[in-house]
């Protein structure tokens, strides 16, 4: 009982986690997760780290991504609310995340999206995310599906094949001055700039990345440069979020990705995992998730990246060896980069 009293106590500092608190947050985290999630402490006893000796974000040890392939993470014991599974290749092992409240997840993801674009339910949201649909314990469409559901306007919805009934959505959300988010998988927008090329100014269009096998995986810039071109858009924004991950971070067009209140991304060397990159240079990606609270929030993810000193980030590539996972993009010569 005391552990779960700690736990609710901790939710409620995450709901309401700042900039100027978050590490203090992010450290009680760590010493619960610490204490209550098995895996995780048997992990820091191989590492021979003692919980007690973290003072400080940057002495934190992060937890391979891979563990969601291989382990039931949860902090705590309760039973499963729902559980997201990643998409991957025939054969491949996918992971899976235990989530103990769905509903805390659709919160968080909708209060790190009105940070940035404001409230859900004032857009017009079409969600063109095929791929997603065509399988089930999807993050992203559980996300979709609450925006869409809680959207003023009742033409709101997801959209398989019938393309014609998107664009005549979009025709008169235009007309109408209503606002559109338009967020789809990047080989459905890829698909639909190609066949129905035409002006869409005014409308939200974000790519969540990733072609599923679909198509020839292409650089982030040359998928926007296509995007925008089709679509007569100044810039294509982007959605980065994973199934092991319950807070996302935005890219408005410029390149960075802006992470929501409960996530703040650091980086580590690549030929040492346990040692902090600087700001501003090639590195591995490590993320803290506050809002994995009862799983795990401390996760050395597999992308390539550069993180700055206000942590916005940017998503490089990936390690050599690393399974391509479907919700990032390649880009060529990383290392050239660093």
């Amino acid at each position: 009982m005391k552990d779960q009293a700690q736990a609710a106590g901790l939710q409620e500092k995450i709901r309401k986690v700042s900039p100027e608190d978050f590490e203090s947050v992010a450290l009680q985290v760590f010493q619960y997760q610490a204490t209550h999630n098995p895996v995780y402490r048997e992990y820091l006893r191989l590492l021979r780290r003692d919980p007690a000796s973290v003072s400080q974000l940057s002495e934190l040890p992060f937890l391979p991504i891979s563990f969601f392939k291989t382990h039931t993470l949860k902090s705590g014991e309760w039973p499963a609310g729902q559980i997201f599974t990643s998409s991957g290749t025939s054969g491949s092992v996918n992971s899976r995340h235990h989530i103990r409240d769905p509903d805390f997840y659709l919160e968080n993801a909708r209060r790190g999206f009105t940070r940035q674009y404001g409230p859900v339910e004032g857009y017009l949201t079409l969600a063109l995310l095929p791929s997603y649909l065509e399988r089930s314990g999807s993050s992203l469409v559980a996300m979709a599906q609450d925006f869409i559901r809680r959207s003023d306007y009742p033409q709101s919805g997801f959209f398989l094949y019938n393309t014609d009934e998107l664009l005549e959505i979009i025709a008169l959300a235009r007309k109408n001055g209503w606002a559109v988010l338009l967020l789809g998988v990047s080989f459905a927008l890829l698909d639909l700039a190609e066949a129905h090329p035409q002006p869409m100014p005014g409308v939200t269009i974000m790519e969540t990345g990733g072609m599923k096998g679909r198509r020839r995986e292409l650089t982030r810039e040359e998928l926007h440069r296509r995007l925008k071109a089709a679509f007569e858009v100044p810039v294509v924004h982007s959605e980065y979020g994973m199934t092991e991950l319950l807070s996302q971070a935005y890219s408005p067009g410029d390149g960075r990705f802006y992470p929501s209140e409960t996530m703040r991304v650091l980086s580590r060397e690549i030929t040492d995992p346990l040692s902090p990159q600087s700001f501003g240079r090639t590195g591995a990606l490590n993320i803290i998730d506050l809002a994995n609270l009862h799983t795990i929030s401390f996760i050395a993810t597999d992308d390539l990246g550069r993180v700055y000193d206000d942590y916005s980030f940017e998503v490089l590539g990936r390690l050599d060896a690393s399974d391509v996972r479907g919700c990032n993009l390649m880009v060529a010569d990383v290392q050239q980069q660093g």
